[in-house]
């Protein structure tokens, strides 16, 4: 039995202001992903986790961040193919340089009180942002039975 397996590596960053506020991205360009989320992206062949968040959030707003903190996992197995897919959660408060949007979609900030209750997230962000808010919950994934999908948090 083979112990290794196909795995899309990927990260997302909380970018907080210090003010109450964070940066939040609304995702264009996939109509099965769109919505409100925080920026991040894939990790490349041979990079490693840490850096490749640094390198995501500068291409997607323009800000360089400084020592981000890990904050947990999310996982969960593609549908369409089985594969596994990981998202590697860190939260930043503090950057540099001048914020701008990308292809990726536009960048601004937006009181996290509220985000927590918009209805504009993308689809299981909201699971995501009890490990970004929660210092005890460190991952999230989801169990799927023939009755349903059961999201846990551990």
């Amino acid at each position: 039995m083979s112990r290794s397996e196909e795995v899309e590596l990927t990260n997302m960053c909380m970018i907080s202001d210090g003010k109450g506020n964070v940066l939040v991205q609304n995702k264009i360009g996939n109509a099965d992903w769109s919505g409100w989320n925080f920026p991040g992206g894939h990790v490349e062949k041979g990079e490693y986790i840490t850096p490749s968040v640094i390198r995501e959030i500068r291409e997607e707003t323009g800000l360089t961040i400084e020592k981000p903190r890990f904050c947990g996992i999310k996982e969960f197995h593609k549908l369409k193919d089985g594969k596994r897919y990981i998202v590697f959660l860190y939260a930043a408060e503090k950057f540099s340089g001048e914020l701008k949007s990308s292809e990726e979609g536009e960048i601004f900030w937006f009181p996290l009180s509220e985000l927590i209750k918009s209805d504009k997230l993308i689809d299981g962000f909201g699971d995501m942002l009890s490990v970004f808010t929660d210092e005890n919950i460190s991952e999230v994934f989801y169990e799927r039975t023939e009755e349903e999908l059961k999201t846990v948090f551990i």
